[in-house]
């Protein structure tokens, strides 16, 4: 089992940081119809996979694996849990905008947004890929014992 949840953890892992690139890449271009309900659909899978390894995150840590105990002696762990929270922090800009946009695409329209909105848009996108970089870091030092106190 605990393999199985290991897999889960990785794989929802991999598709949030998916669905992050593909968004920063759709709010590259000039925003379409299409583009928008794209993006939509990426920030919806980057939640789905952010709260599946949140989830499954915790049950490992606290049913699966070496126990809470371990973990929370771990300075990496720490980061990597506090990184997590903040990307989740930033993502809530993003999202809310996007889902702002929802009423002018059912109508077929392409939602306005200014140039400087999706620029703000597009730098909370780059900081949530640059802090799951250093939280990817903190999983490597994590797995390797570096940083454990107590």
């Amino acid at each position: 089992m605990s393999s199985f949840f290991a897999f889960l953890h990785h794989v929802a892992a991999f598709a949030l940081v998916a669905a992050l690139a593909i968004e920063l890449i759709l709010l590259k271009e000039e925003l379409s119809v299409r583009r928008a309900r794209k993006l939509l659909i990426a920030d919806a899978i980057f939640g789905l996979s952010a709260s599946v390894v949140l989830v499954v995150g915790f049950l490992r840590v606290f049913y699966f694996e070496k126990g809470a105990s371990y973990y929370f002696h771990s300075a990496p762990f720490l980061a990597k849990v506090s990184l997590f929270a903040i990307v989740g922090l930033i993502s809530i800009y993003p999202t809310v905008e996007f889902l702002s946009w929802r009423k002018a695409l059912k109508q077929g329209q392409v939602p306005v947004v200014a140039e400087r909105k999706l620029q703000t848009i597009r730098s909370f996108v780059h900081w949530e890929l640059v802090l799951v970089v250093l939280l990817i870091l903190n999983a490597a030092l994590m797995a390797r014992a570096v940083g454990f106190f107590g």
